[in-house]
């Protein structure tokens, strides 16, 4: 009798046993689900945020240039119509970056939403970078990381141009680039780069030693936010 109530205690332990076993396989093999699931999710959602930002970046090329298309009808922005607005522009802009920031210029026509970048950066990692303060480093004067992405703009000033000075401008630019084979973080840098094209507009330029953001702010205020530039009538 005491064999057989031995025997039966130890047959309920063993099922148990094997229930608490079943269960935590069940519950493991749930958790790996849920973690399964949620990596696809953590995958998908990244993909979706990629193609977002690009989407965004491209609404916001063409976001500003569609306000001025449709603000005025084609016949009021010909060339000589004395409009506040001319048909090209050049766009001073900064943005946020891993250390001081960035400041470069958008150029182009309002009409279209295709959009140029000009800006002077050292060419390479975070070594050019960090030799760029002690000498001169090569230099990319094209556009950067960021410079298309609405969420790193920190700060904008944009000029229009009527179509010849457009032209004049606009080849400056790129010869600027064209001769600009270095980077210093002293004397050829982001902000010299702009302001030159400002100063070459006829545009008061302030001290290059300043942070991006500030730098822009700073020209915007220098020339009391004017608008229009004509070449003829450079300072």
């Amino acid at each position: 009798m005491a064999n057989r109530s031995n025997r039966s205690g130890l047959c309920l332990l063993a099922g148990f046993t094997l229930a608490v076993s079943l269960a935590c396989e069940i519950q493991s093999a749930s958790a790996r689900d849920v973690d399964t699931r949620a990596g696809s999710e953590r995958f998908i959602s990244q993909r979706r945020e990629i193609h977002k930002r690009t989407a965004d970046a491209n609404a916001f090329v063409s976001s500003e240039t569609s306000v001025e298309s449709k603000s005025a009808p084609r016949s009021t922005r010909k060339l000589g119509s004395g409009s506040a607005k001319g048909p090209y522009y050049v766009d001073f802009r900064a943005r946020t970056a891993a250390s001081w920031g960035h400041a470069f210029v958008w150029f182009g026509k309002t009409s279209e939403r295709e959009v140029e970048v000009a800006g002077l950066t050292p060419a390479g990692d975070t070594l050019a970078y960090v030799l760029g303060h002690l000498t001169w480093v090569p230099s990319e004067t094209g556009a950067s990381y960021g410079d298309l992405d609405p969420q790193y703009l920190t700060a904008s000033y944009r000029v229009y141009l009527n179509e010849a000075d457009a032209k004049t401008v606009f080849a400056y630019i790129k010869k600027l680039q064209a001769s600009s084979p270095v980077w210093n973080a002293e004397s050829s840098n982001c902000t010299s780069f702009i302001g030159s094209i400002a100063d070459f507009m006829g545009l008061k330029v302030p001290l290059r030693w300043q942070r991006p953001e500030d730098y822009v702010n700073a020209l915007k205020a220098m020339n009391s936010g004017r608008q229009m530039v004509h070449l003829s009538s450079k300072q």
